[in-house]
Parts: structure tokens; sequence; C-alpha cells
């Protein structure tokens, strides 16, 4: 999980396994869903992007994920969305380059149809 561009044989060594077993083990679980991918861990700060966020949105009545993956999907700035238990209906992680941009999203989120209101945190670091 650490190091997704390392070698099949790099990682055999890691877990005692041939380069050939390995491979076969990752496609098995790439294959059975349990490795979704791989990609990059880019620094958002170094795009521009200042400001994270936690968005709580609470909704009138319930809304369907299916329809809250949808609003969510329609707003770049909406890096992960999940649904919740508690008080909140959902939860956004946004990303934005400063507090005007910030507040900018915030309406286009309230501006959804069924969406009564939102509570924002801003991330001030990551541990």
């Amino acid at each position: 999980m650490a190091d997704g561009r390392q070698s099949y044989a790099a990682l055999g060594q890691q877990v005692e396994l041939s380069t050939a077993a390995t491979k076969r083990r990752v496609d098995r679980m790439r294959k059975e869903g349990v490795i979704r991918g791989f990609g990059a861990d880019v620094n958002p700060a170094a795009l521009g992007w200042s400001i994270e966020a936690f968005v709580e949105i609470y909704c009138n009545g319930q809304v369907p994920p299916k329809q809250m993956k949808e609003f969510a999907h329609a707003i770049p700035e909406v890096h992960d969305a999940y649904t919740i238990t508690g008080e909140a209906d959902g939860l956004l992680v946004v990303r934005c380059t400063d507090a005007a941009h910030l507040e900018r999203v915030l309406g286009r989120i309230r501006d959804q149809h069924d969406v009564l209101r939102t509570r924002t945190a801003i991330v001030l670091s990551h541990l």
C-alpha cells in the first residue's frame, strides 16, 4: 500500500514470494476488488488548493445515496463524499484555493435540491 510503483520482484522479496507468485496474487486481488487501483499521493497545496474543509450536509427528509453522489460529483471541489450516521446526512471533503472560493462552493452545495443547511470545519493541519 505504501508504494504502488515498486516492482513485483521487490514486493515479492518483502512477502517472501517469487516474482510470478506475487504478480498472480496482485492480479487476483485486483480482480476480487481488494486492490481498487493505483495512484499518486499528490500534495493539494502544491496545486494551489490551500484550504481543505469537512462539510456536513443536512437534508430535507431522506435523500437516496445515489442522489447525494450525483450532486457531490457535480461539484469539482468535492474530493470525497460519504453518507454517515448521526445528525448529518452526508459528509463532503472539499478543497478550495482560498476562503472566497470556499464560500462560493458552500453556496453551490446549499443550492442543491433537498439540502437544508451545512456545517463546515476547516482543516488546520494534517497529523
